[in-house]
């Protein structure tokens, strides 16, 4: 991507988009094009439409989407089916109306079959059931892969797609109703510590394993693929390595500080056993993560603790 180039990056104020935003800026990026949710809903097509008629951005990031845990994923299915959809759908097809140069499509490794071979390579896509809890959101990413891929067939369009892992980091949402398994620790075992609270309690065996990838880390990779990347198959995006919830609370009780006791929960789910990504087609390209997972849980904890 030329320096100057226009670059609409959507969802810029998300986890992933902020992390987005602050790198093209490190790097010199300035000619950014967005919008907030309120003022450009992004599953009305017309509003869509007139957007991209209105700005015409040449590479465009799509890092929008509703997301959360397991328990939204599970309590809100038909939002998280409904809104991705349509906010992948609209925006890839203005591109392409529009005679954008690149777009990137972010996805998720829930898209994955619930117990596919670990790691999980790319071509594992599509090869066995989902897991029940975040069907519906893994069905709207499968699309926006598969849309990217089909325009690109019938098109020629360069739209490419990356699946990261489970994501953490500055900016990331720290509500225990709807927040993800890492930031919603912090928030337990930091509020567990001030309250001088005996045990904080953790959902499940604590045995499933799942690998974490900093958001700054993830920001990196998509700029190298936009620069890059131009096949049309999609790239998973990760660490290459995994840790066990439990060991993950360990983890963050340290760095928190917290003195009382881990309790599991067994009444609640554990999600799919494990969730490794193979990501030897990115590191063959050239791009390997840098920031470790103990560095990174102790950047966001001092993020939580200044904004919360």
């Amino acid at each position: 991507m030329e320096k100057d180039a226009k670059i609409y990056v959507a969802g810029h104020r998300g986890l992933v988009g902020s992390a987005i935003m602050r790198n093209l800026k490190k790097e010199g990026y300035n000619n950014l094009v967005y919008r907030t949710s309120s003022e450009l809903d992004l599953r009305r097509q017309e509003k869509v439409e007139e957007f991209f008629k209105e700005e015409r951005p040449e590479y465009v990031i799509l890092a929008a989407a509703k997301v959360g845990g397991i328990q939204a994923n599970d309590n809100y299915s038909a939002e998280f089916l409904y809104d991705n959809l349509m906010i992948e759908s609209n925006v890839i097809e203005a591109a392409y109306q529009n005679d954008v140069k690149k777009l990137l499509f972010l996805g998720s490794s829930c898209i994955y079959p619930k117990y596919a071979d670990q790691p999980m390579k790319e071509e594992y896509l599509l090869s066995g059931k989902l897991e029940s809890t975040n069907e519906s959101y893994a069905v709207a990413k499968i699309t926006g892969i598969k849309l990217c891929e089909h325009y690109n067939k019938q098109y020629g369009t360069n739209f490419i797609s990356a699946m990261p892992t489970n994501l953490y980091g500055p900016n990331d949402n720290f509500d225990l109703e709807t927040s993800h398994v890492l930031p919603a620790l912090i928030r337990k075992f930091h509020e567990a510590k001030v309250n001088d609270e005996d045990e904080v309690v953790i959902w499940g065996t604590g045995k499933p394993k799942r690998e974490f990838l900093h958001v700054d880390d993830l920001a990196d990779s998509l700029l190298f693929l936009m620069n890059n990347y131009d096949r049309n198959q999609f790239v998973n995006v990760g660490v290459g390595k995994d840790i066990s919830i439990l060991e993950l609370a360990q983890l963050i009780k340290n760095i928190v500080g917290f003195e009382g006791e881990i309790v599991n929960d067994l009444s609640k789910p554990d999600g799919t056993p494990r969730k490794l990504l193979d990501v030897t087609r990115l590191n063959d390209l050239g791009w390997e993560a840098q920031i470790s997972l103990e560095e990174g849980i102790k950047d966001t904890y001092q993020w939580f603790k200044e904004n919360y």
